[in-house]
């Protein structure tokens, strides 16, 4: 992993709007079926905050929970977790181990090949296609 990607508040905003501040910064959740349009094509979803490579389109699945779903990170170590007690419930959040920006939660309800369902907020991804 690159070095630690550190902006001032101010910054946050400027880089990621409205919306995306309060997701990555504030531990927000965008509403459900409003960020998964991503295109079907070879490709990354990359870190909003800082352009770290997150996840690929081989490893997305529609779950039918509204948001971008995933069975697994890119490479282990890109993804960083946390437990969330927030809102009465216990879950295992995920944030971007560059720039710690709140990605999402993991559950273990995801398809094979590793079972989980990394249920993360479109607004803190960028799809970057594939070139060729």
């Amino acid at each position: 992993m690159t070095d630690k990607v550190t902006k001032s508040e101010r910054d946050w905003r400027e880089t990621l709007g409205d919306l995306g501040y309060e997701v990555m910064r504030r531990h927000g959740t965008e509403r459900p079926f409003t960020n998964d349009n991503f295109p079907m094509a070879a490709g990354q979803f990359r870190c909003a905050g800082c352009g770290a490579p997150l996840f690929t389109q081989d490893d997305k699945f529609d779950a039918g929970c509204g948001w971008p779903s995933f069975t697994q990170p890119v490479a282990e170590g890109l993804v960083g977790e946390s437990e969330d007690r927030r809102h009465g419930m216990v879950r295992t959040e995920v944030h971007c181990a560059r720039c710690d920006g709140h990605l999402g939660h993991v559950f273990p309800d995801g398809p094979a090949p590793t079972g989980l369902r990394y249920c993360i907020n479109g607004v803190a991804l960028r799809f970057e296609p594939e070139e060729g």
